[in-house]
């Protein structure tokens, strides 16, 4: 994909374990890929629960040398924003003091029902303070009845509505919610005998832990000194899974698993099933690194086309979609990508990658790979047409950006300045990563879950107003 989309967020946590500090800063770097706006740490401290957060990557937001060593519960959060604006305010975790004692949370994804929600609190008295959508959890904690925390979480929860993973740290437990469609990832394992969870299973090879399985849509662990406990706060026959297709086609980190799936290998997959459906001539498969690498490949063994790096990504440039603004993502492209003229130069070039959304760095890339000789660029995208607004977490509120809302094939080929371009099917994309259960609603498909009627009517106004080219 190339750098075009914002992703939400990632989290991790781990209870009881000695070096907490630590491993839970390892964990955020291995989910880097997530977020890189802000980086944050809440952990037990003296019957306290304290944070440190600052803005940009964990290591220019989290200084260990500051933090005491003997700390064994800990969560952490990498932010990009989705819902609410890049601001200190904002930074996760968030912190709230309530009648059962402080507690922090993190939050990745986003809330459909979060206005309707925040409206509710103001009127009772709440005082928010951020503009983020994941603190109004925390008030639904403060505001719900019972007699435990557990209790009051558990009500709180049953409120929301969209796709949403979270990890709340109270003085006693650690808590995990998964939304009742499994749209965003979160994942369960254990070290030494301690419990983690995690966005995604590469963070626990990161840090030692072994995987025990995903935290199932619509259940709630609680994590504390008697070890784990269950409870489904939605009827499963009443949310059928819609797990995030695009973290298996873009935003999982290759080495993460899910759904009993290997990231790497849905990815091959849906480059063989590309191939398949849609041949190209040419003299050498190229991947848009890193994310296509792997449906490259898979291209190149169903086309027999020989595959090579062409292009090659700057290590030190982060993620170009994380950028908040598109200047500064075209910027980054400009940094990051450089063609390797002895693979391109002379060839008719296959480029793979794993979607077209914006299609501006699309272009860049094109454009590249001609400077560098290339006699033709013929490519091929490894999913459906990215057609509407993702509601639950990822950041294409503007229908009027994305180019398959806004042009046909044939326009956007010439917008990209490919010589042919074609996407992956919708039923290719299904036969690549397995039976049903995925939400494709960026793809056209129905949203899952019922969104903000606001949004969608903006995002409608915006769609019909679009100039036509």
């Amino acid at each position: 994909m190339s750098g075009e989309l914002r992703e939400e967020c990632g989290v991790y946590g781990v209870l009881g374990q000695p070096g907490a500090l630590l491993m839970t800063y390892q964990g955020l770097f291995a989910l880097q890929h997530r977020g890189q706006e802000a980086a944050g740490l809440a952990y037990l401290y003296d019957g306290d629960v304290v944070l440190q957060k600052g803005p940009g990557l964990v290591t220019e937001a989290l200084h260990l040398q500051d933090l005491p060593s003997d700390v064994d519960t800990a969560i952490g959060h990498v932010r990009y924003s989705t819902k609410g604006a890049s601001t200190p305010d904002n930074v996760q975790p968030l912190m709230a003091r309530t009648r059962f004692g402080p507690l922090a949370l993190g939050h990745n994804g986003t809330l459909t029902n979060q206005r309707v929600l925040k409206e509710e609190l103001e009127r009772r008295g709440a005082v928010f303070q951020s503009t983020s959508d994941s603190e109004v959890l925390a008030h639904l904690i403060a505001h719900a009845e019972g007699t435990s925390v557990i209790a009051a979480v558990e009500t709180a929860v049953k409120r929301l509505e969209g796709g949403f993973a979270y990890l709340v740290l109270t003085t006693s437990a650690m808590l995990g919610v998964r939304d009742p469609h499994g749209i965003r990832p979160l994942v369960l394992g254990e070290r030494d005998g301690h419990y983690i969870l995690t966005s995604e299973t590469c963070a626990l090879d990161a840090t030692g832990g072994h995987f025990i399985r995903e935290v199932e849509p619509g259940e709630m662990v609680v994590v504390d000194a008697m070890g784990v406990k269950s409870t489904r706060l939605w009827d499963p026959a009443d949310h059928a899974p819609a797990f995030c297709s695009f973290e298996m086609v873009y935003f999982a980190r290759p080495d993460s698993i899910f759904r009993e799936v290997g990231v790497h290998d849905a990815r091959r997959k849906l480059g063989q099933e590309l191939a398949r459906e849609h041949p190209a001539r040419g003299d050498v498969v190229v991947g848009v690194p890193d994310s296509s690498t792997p449906s490259a490949m898979g291209f190149s063994e169903v086309s027999g086309i020989p595959f090579d790096l062409g292009l090659v990504k700057n290590r030190y440039v982060g993620r170009t979609f994380i950028q908040p603004e598109a200047d500064m993502r075209e910027s980054a492209v400009s940094m990051k990508l450089s063609a390797v003229r002895s693979v391109v130069h002379g060839k008719n070039v296959v480029l793979i990658d794993d979607s077209l959304v914006r299609g501006t760095t699309s272009r860049h890339i094109v454009q590249l790979l001609r400077r560098a000789g290339a006699l033709s660029v013929h490519m091929r995208i490894a999913s459906p047409p990215y057609r509407r607004a993702c509601h639950y977490g990822i950041d294409t509120s503007r229908v009027s950006e994305l180019a398959a809302a806004r042009w046909d094939l044939e326009e956007t080929r010439r917008e990209v300045g490919a010589d042919s371009l074609q996407y992956l099917s919708e039923a290719g994309l299904e036969r690549a990563l397995g039976p049903g259960g995925w939400c494709m609603a960026c793809f056209g498909r129905p949203y899952p879950v019922p969104i903000d009627e606001t949004d969608e009517m903006q995002a409608r106004k915006e769609a019909a107003h679009v100039a036509p080219r």
